[in-house]
């Protein structure tokens, strides 16, 4: 007979009765240790990108930061298995992760200030030029771990940075949080980029994501003679795209 809940607030990689349970009944207690995760913390928030290289981590680790100054306590998790740039972004790169100490088995995040906490693969690489190399089940495996496994604490704000694309990482952060309070979507203004953030606009609307807006990153540059700015390519295209998707553009 399957259980329907398992009282243990530890992960089963580490409970002695792992081996007597099936893979639905494991798959159910990880997303019991998500569920309890979550209710500390007020909201989450997504940034993604249709493409890479558009500013979508820079314009998280701002947006982490800007709210961490206002006081708020703020954690950003980077989803970006691949390409995990947050720790060094913010300077920590070099810093690891410790086991929490406790009744409760985890991971402390990484403070990289007093009111922002972070966590990354990033921090469990030996050397920053190693590869991950995994197909989508442990991927969703690792999202699991950082959602129900690391020791957030109470947080008003989780910021979660997303790869480029609407791939395992996305989906599964979906559907392991189940109700994500909005979605910020980053582009640039050549028209690939344009393109793609049209898909990932898609993808928060069928997936029921509130949509916040878009942002046009990289459209100019201020000359360091003069301040005037400079339009590096043409400009206005991310607001062209906000309206026809009926987005805000931020």
């Amino acid at each position: 007979m399957t259980k329907n809940t398992c009282d243990k607030d530890t992960n089963c990689q580490s409970c002695s009765s792992a081996a007597t349970c099936s893979a639905e009944e494991k798959e159910r207690h990880a997303q019991q240790l998500i569920d309890a995760t979550l209710k500390n913390i007020r909201h989450t928030f997504m940034v993604l990108s249709g493409k890479g290289g558009v500013g979508k981590s820079s314009v998280s680790v701002n947006l982490a930061a800007t709210l961490a100054q206002q006081g708020k306590s703020v954690g950003i998790l980077d989803a970006d298995i691949h390409g995990p740039n947050i720790p060094k972004m913010l300077g920590i790169a070099d810093r690891r992760p410790c086991a929490a100490m406790g009744p409760v088995d985890g991971i402390l995040p990484i403070e990289a200030d007093c009111n922002l906490r972070v966590m990354s693969i990033g921090f469990f690489l030996n050397k920053e030029e190693d590869a991950i190399i995994w197909r989508g089940p442990m991927k969703h495996g690792l999202m699991k771990q950082f959602l129900g496994e690391v020791h957030w604490g109470s947080l008003d704000y989780l910021i979660i940075d997303l790869p480029p694309g609407t791939g395992d990482e996305a989906l599964s952060i979906a559907h392991l949080i189940k109700k994500v309070d909005g979605a910020v979507i980053v582009t640039t203004p050549q028209d690939v980029a344009l393109l793609d953030s049209k898909k990932s606009i898609s993808f928060c609307r069928e997936l029921k994501i509130p949509r916040i807006g878009v942002i046009e990153n990289m459209s100019g540059m201020l000359c360091p003679h003069c301040r005037k700015e400079i339009n590096l390519f043409k400009v206005g295209g991310g607001e062209q795209i906000a309206k026809k998707m009926k987005v805000p553009f931020l």
